[in-house]
């Protein structure tokens, strides 16, 4: 068994750290640029993917392109995407993207933009794919190709790694393998990063979320970006509270083509506005808060993972 659960995690006793500055909220934003990488019949796959769109499911038989679905995704690169740019270079804000490299090679302006600017990009893949679908050497060739997309279109290598939802049982041991990553995200278990034992490395892995995460506007709880700001409010003022005792982190998911939308990103500039002059937070970059955890809190000795 390559992966194993673990119900404890840090317990009572998470490490007691601060952050850079003596910030106690740790908050990262995340912009997953994947428009252009998922399925599509364009690209062989048989069918046109309309997950995370303004539609519950396809109205157009399998095998049918589905235009309207395509559009959806297009409008995230095209529209959304310049956003999200305008907002975080007007900020002066760090940004993290969770970038497919098809997407950014489909797209040679967007990944300009990315080079251009100082934020870190996380590798979401070749494509906008399930990596638990895949063979072993065929998932270790997309990571390879992911890894070396972005790194040639950006002009730097992508730090960490997240798979579309879930990853397969031997992703980390792959990336462990790479020797290309300094971390993953590819776990929602915890608010703080932790480390782990494959193949005889401690990787680092430093959890995402789908709850503070845009995701619930299109089919999910949410329905207004008002709404989406006030959760987020809500949730960071929780973790305010606790971080008085540990330290704690959020990470904010976002997407081109959902939270784009003009109807829906002043949620995101209100809960920004809430935060960005708070002297207990630190706005970071995904790479920058993955850095900071490996000195103040080293890996433990390893132990071969049986």
């Amino acid at each position: 068994m390559e992966t194993q659960r673990d119900f404890v995690g840090y317990g009572p006793s998470p490490p007691d750290i601060w952050w850079p500055g003596g910030a106690r909220v740790a908050v990262n934003f995340v912009l997953n640029y994947e428009e252009g990488s998922e399925y599509s019949l364009e690209d062989g796959d048989g069918r046109s993917d309309a997950a995370l769109s303004e539609v519950a499911q396809t109205r157009v038989p399998v095998g049918q392109r589905d235009l309207g679905a395509e559009s959806m995704f297009e409008y995230g690169s095209r529209v959304g995407f310049w956003r999200f740019y305008r907002l975080f270079r007007d900020r002066e804000l760090p940004l993290t993207v969770f970038a497919s490299a098809l997407a950014l090679e489909r797209n040679p302006a967007a990944a300009q933009a990315v080079a251009d600017s100082d934020w870190d990009v996380v590798c979401h893949g070749r494509r906008w794919i399930e990596h638990y679908l895949l063979d072993e050497a065929t998932e270790r060739d997309e990571i390879t190709r992911a890894f070396d997309t972005i790194h040639r279109l950006v002009g730097r290598a992508p730090e960490g790694w997240y798979c579309r939802y879930a990853p397969s049982s031997v992703t980390r041991r792959l990336l462990v393998e790479h020797g290309g990553f300094t971390y993953d995200s590819d776990a929602y278990n915890d608010e703080l990063p932790y480390w782990v034992s494959v193949a005889d490395q401690p990787p680092l892995v430093v959890p995402y979320s789908l709850v503070t995460n845009d995701a619930k506007l299109v089919g999910g709880p949410l329905v207004t970006g008002r709404a989406f700001g006030e959760f987020l409010i809500d949730a960071f003022e929780e973790l305010a509270s606790e971080a008085a005792v540990h330290p704690r982190m959020m990470s904010v998911g976002m997407h081109a083509r959902i939270l784009g939308q003009p109807g829906r990103i002043g949620g995101l500039r209100a809960f920004i506005e809430h935060i960005e002059n708070r002297d207990d937070t630190w706005i970071c970059r995904r790479g920058d808060l993955a850095a900071h955890w490996r000195a103040q809190v080293p890996p433990p000795e390893v132990r071969a993972c049986t």
